[in-house]
């Protein structure tokens, strides 16, 4: 009898390949709630029975895109039982990742600060 931890990194495996899977499948979703999203991370359960989805946004607002990947998650998981060669489909939860908006805010603060700080140095050189 084999037991699932004897294939390595098989849960990062199947996170990889549901991500690419429900990126591919969030397309064909007619909602218009659901605008440019990417999938930046997937988290699985040790026993597949979850799956946290994280997305962000290119244009829209993020709470109705949330509501919206929620409500279709039956019909994405469905599409993912077709694709996946696994026993169990996690129940898909979708979040929103704000890293990225992070990331610009903090970029933008840089510069400013550096801007500032050249500034000051021009200031002080007079």
């Amino acid at each position: 009898m084999r037991h699932k931890r004897s294939i390595p990194n098989r849960g990062l495996r199947v996170a990889d390949q549901i991500q690419r899977d429900l990126a591919e499948l969030i397309r064909e979703l007619k909602d218009p709630r659901v605008g440019m999203v990417t999938i930046n991370a997937v988290e699985v359960t040790p026993d597949y029975a979850h799956a946290k989805v994280f997305f962000s946004l290119l244009v829209g607002d993020p709470e109705a895109t949330g509501e919206a990947l929620n409500e279709a998650a039956g019909f994405l998981r469905n599409g993912l039982f077709k694709r996946l060669q696994i026993h169990t489909v996690p129940s898909l939860h979708f979040h929103f990742d704000r890293t990225i908006e992070r990331a610009a805010e903090m970029s933008a603060l840089i510069s400013k600060a550096n801007a500032s700080r050249a500034k000051d140095d021009e200031t002080t050189e007079d």
